[in-house]
């Protein structure tokens, strides 16, 4: 959503960073307007070292001003603020592994999440009826976003919004982007929705249950309760109802689901996975997956009303697969992990009442970056992958990966493990 990484979301899997949140934060999972995520893909600004914060504050103190936020607020904000080290460390590290699909599953949808999500929807029915109405979206979606977002409330982050939005925007590599979203929570704090001292979250500054950075909690904010304040951070129904909000405002189609596991036949073309982080590669009606052999995971037959979908095969052509909808999309547009949006929807169905995916449960070694950069350096060598090795697998590798696939007889899934890797250097000459 307007979302952030939090904390958790900074351990993520780097073949599942796609947008997320090293706009800042961390949950397990890879962003989009309106979320932190997708900062992480703008250029990097030199450092403001030249620059000492004092002057650099005293700059964004008249230009808060000038943009209308009253001395009263910016003094509560601005007084005394100093840049938050830990908050550097925190946005510099780089996660030493990737995360493996079922790894991240296992502690996204866990039983005790998948336990405590029933009871909630339980404890809040009568809420979550309210939201459909209003919204369109299922109550099981919408603990499904609580759930995995923060534990339904218990892990909401503990840093001053104000200095950690100061800070980061103050380092300068993302320097506009966080200083829009510095500027933002201004706003919010003077419009009286929360006071400083409250206005906690995760180190990027994504706020609350929900886990909203400030520009989308201004535009999709709502006072679900009626008290006069959008308390996204105390009020169960003002958190679900901002998410609710989000959603439709993106395009939630109540009438639909988000997708379904399926089964593929053997021998089954794996380039009709799509790779790109919308699913939009390869999109085909139920009849036409229905003719290639795809059927549901309890070996069903594909209903011919269905939406047309497309495949994606988040642990490669023998994990399992899905075919996703356009509510996986809007999932999406909250945290760009394919990790992610996955485990909300499988999340929402099981708190349905739905069981475990039927694909056999896998183990796989997780890569670390000097494993995604030899890779992308033999995929550089053989004229596949433009550019400089970064050790992140996105989707420009992950389409090389593909056609390294294709022209040596392998299955074309995109998908990157260590015997991958070893084939690429080995063609590429162990570059």
């Amino acid at each position: 959503m307007t979302l952030c990484p939090s904390r958790r979301r900074a351990r993520l899997a780097l073949a599942a960073l796609p947008l997320i949140a090293l706009a800042a934060c961390q949950t397990p999972s890879q962003t989009s307007t309106p979320t932190a995520r997708s900062a992480s893909e703008a250029p990097a600004a030199p450092p403001q070292a030249a620059v000492a914060f004092p002057v650099w504050l005293d700059a964004a103190r008249a230009e808060a001003l000038r943009r209308g936020i009253s001395q009263a607020t910016v003094q509560q904000a601005f007084d005394g603020l100093t840049p938050n080290p830990a908050v550097i460390d925190l946005d510099t590290r780089q996660p030493e592994f990737s995360q493996t699909f079922w790894h991240y599953l296992d502690g996204a949808v866990s039983e005790t999440r998948v336990a405590k999500g029933r009871a909630q929807m339980q404890q809040n029915a009568a809420l979550l009826a309210k939201l459909e109405r209003t919204y369109g979206v299922p109550g099981r979606y919408l603990v499904a976003f609580w759930g995995i977002e923060t534990d339904f409330g218990h892990n909401t982050g503990g840093f001053s919004v104000v200095r950690s939005l100061a800070t980061l925007a103050y380092d300068g590599r993302r320097s506009a982007y966080f200083r829009d979203e510095m500027f933002a929570a201004l706003t919010i704090l003077d419009h009286r929705d929360i006071d400083n001292d409250h206005m906690t979250g995760s180190w990027a500054g994504a706020m609350g249950q929900a886990q909203f950075m400030p520009t989308a909690f201004l535009k999709y904010a709502v006072d679900q309760d009626g008290d006069g304040r959008r308390d996204i951070w105390t009020s169960v129904p003002d958190a679900l109802g901002s998410v609710a909000n989000y959603l439709k405002t993106l395009g939630w189609d109540g009438s639909r689901g988000w997708g379904y596991e399926v089964t593929l036949p053997a021998r089954f073309d794996a380039a009709l996975a799509s790779l790109d982080s919308d699913a939009t590669e390869t999109v085909k009606s139920p009849a036409e997956w229905a003719a290639l052999g795809v059927r549901r995971a309890d070996g069903s037959p594909l209903s011919k009303t269905d939406d047309p979908a497309a495949l994606i095969l988040p642990a490669g052509i023998h994990g399992p697969a899905f075919l996703v909808r356009n509510n996986y999309r809007v999932i999406l547009k909250y945290n760009r992990s394919t990790f992610y949006a996955v485990a909300i929807g499988h999340l929402a169905d099981r708190l349905n009442g739905a069981g475990t995916l039927a694909a056999p449960h896998q183990t796989a070694e997780p890569l670390k970056r000097e494993d995604i950069i030899a890779l992308q350096q033999g995929l550089s060598s053989l004229g596949l992958l433009p550019g400089t090795p970064d050790g992140i697998a996105g989707g420009a590798t992950r389409q090389a990966v593909r056609a390294f696939q294709k022209a040596n007889g392998l299955a074309p899934d995109g998908y990157i493990d260590l015997n991958l890797i070893a084939a690429v250097r080995a063609k590429g000459g162990n570059a």
